[in-house]
């Protein structure tokens, strides 16, 4: 790790306690991965089944092909995808997450879930919002 990514708090030995708060912890990007439009959309989709590229580009309605490419290369990297690539003509490239990222989706899948059943409540707060700043 760098001193650019270290987190203010760790110690000389590199040892520290993660603090997403802290404006360089390392855990920051990587929650920035998950969350992010694409990462946490790419992992449910990853959830059901491993896929390769094309496949999993369908699941994720809306993701370009760029963006998709990205966040497989972020979530890879950051071990919660897992890459494998099958020694046949032409090579086929399968996705899958990892134990790491099935965990992590697991509680991704949870959150999508809550917010789900939620969207009654939140539809009526938003309306209510709106309708409230549009008489100001």
């Amino acid at each position: 790790m760098d001193t650019q990514q270290m987190p203010a708090d760790a110690d000389a030995s590199g040892d520290c306690a993660f603090d997403v708060l802290a404006p360089r912890c390392p855990s920051r990007p990587v929650l920035e991965h998950i969350t992010g439009r694409w990462g946490s959309l790419v992992l449910i989709a990853l959830r059901e089944s491993p896929a390769r590229f094309n496949e999993l580009r369908r699941r994720v309605g809306g993701v370009s092909e760029k963006m998709l490419a990205q966040s497989l290369h972020a979530l890879e990297r950051d071990g919660l995808v897992a890459r494998e690539v099958h020694s046949t003509i032409p090579p086929r490239v399968e996705y899958s997450l990892t134990p790491l990222g099935a965990r992590t989706a697991g509680k991704l899948w949870e959150l999508v879930l809550h917010l789900e059943d939620a969207m009654p409540q939140v539809l009526e707060a938003q309306q209510h919002y709106d309708e409230s700043t549009a008489a100001a």
